[in-house]
C-alpha cells in the first residue's frame, strides 16, 4: 500500500490524474473501473484538460462504473449516467459503446447484477480501479456489514450515505433507497487500486481506515489485504493521523 500525501484537493485531483493517464499510456486498451461523487469531480477535469492540452487518446479505453441508483433514468441529473457524461465522457475521444454502467431501471436488478459481473470478466478484468471512501467507510455502495465475498448486486442505502448525497437532490426524500454496486469481491479482483479522500470530513473515517484491524463493519479496510493500492490523501483528511506511525509495504 502507498500513501502520497497532497496539499489540498487540486493536488488531490492532479495526482490521481497523472496515474490514471500514465495507466492509459502504458496500456492504450486499459480496462478502467471508475466512480462517482464530489471527490472525483477534480480528477475528471484534470483528465479533461490533458486530453484537450495534450490529446491522451481514450480510444481503445473500456470503462466499468461502480454503481448506479436504482430507479433514475439516464438522462436524469442525479443519475451516475449522467455525472459520467457531464463530467468525464462527453469531452474525451471514449466511444459511448465503450463505457459500461450499471442499469438502474433494469426490470430484473438480480439479472441484472450478475450480467455485470460477466460483463467485467468478459472484459478481462479491471485494470485500475477508482474509489473514494464514504464518511462510515463504504467503498462503491458497500455498506458497513456487507460481506467481503460479494459480487455485484442491489444494496439498501443506509441513512448516513442517503443523508450526505443528499445536497444533490432537493431534499433527502428524493434520494433513491437502493443502488446496483459492485461487490467488494469485485473491486478487490482489480488490479490496481486508485482511492482518494479529501477534506476535514473524511479525517475520522481516514483515521479509522488505518488504525482498525480488516473488518466488514468498515468495508474499506479490505482494501489494506490488496497487492496494488494507492492512497492519495490531501491534509486534511489526514488531519488526525500521526503519520509517523504509519508504515507501508
Amino acid at each position: 500500500m502507498k500513501l502520497l500525501i497532497a496539499k489540498d484537493y487540486e493536488d488531490m485531483s492532479k495526482k490521481a490524474a497523472q496515474i490514471i493517464i500514465d495507466q492509459v499510456k502504458q496500456k492504450p486498451g486499459s480496462v478502467l473501473g471508475l466512480a462517482t461523487g464530489g471527490t472525483v469531480i477534480g480528477t475528471y477535469k484534470m483528465l479533461v484538460d490533458d486530453h484537450k492540452r495534450h490529446r491522451t487518446s481514450y480510444k481503445q479505453v473500456r470503462t466499468v462504473n461502480l454503481d448506479e441508483y436504482v430507479g433514475l433514468h439516464p438522462s436524469n441529473k442525479n443519475s451516475y449516467h449522467y455525472f459520467m457524461k457531464t463530467h468525464f465522457f462527453d469531452h474525451v475521444d471514449l466511444p459511448a459503446n465503450q463505457t459500461f454502467i450499471p442499469n438502474g431501471l433494469a426490470d430484473q436488478v438480480e439479472e441484472e447484477c450478475k450480467q455485470y459481473e460477466q460483463l467485467i470478466a468478459q472484459l478481462g478484468g479491471i485494470d485500475l480501479q477508482l474509489l473514494g471512501i464514504g464518511r462510515n467507510g463504504h467503498i462503491g455502495f458497500n455498506e458497513p456489514g456487507n460481506p467481503f465475498s460479494s459480487k455485484t448486486h442491489c444494496v439498501t442505502l443506509t441513512e448516513s450515505t442517503r443523508l450526505a448525497n443528499a445536497r444533490f437532490f432537493k431534499s433527502v426524500d428524493e434520494v433513491p433507497t437502493h443502488a446496483i454496486t459492485m461487490g467488494i469481491s469485485t473491486i478487490m479482483k482489480s488490479k490496481k487500486i486508485l482511492l482518494l479522500a479529501s477534506g476535514t470530513k473524511k479525517a475520522i473515517i481516514l483515521s479509522r481506515f488505518f488504525n482498525e484491524e480488516v473488518n466488514e463493519q468498515n468495508p474499506a479496510t479490505i482494501l489494506k489485504t490488496h497487492k496494488h493500492v494507492t492512497i492519495i490523501a490531501d491534509e486534511q483528511a489526514l488531519s488526525l493521523m500521526n503519520l509517523s506511525h504509519l508504515h507501508f509495504a
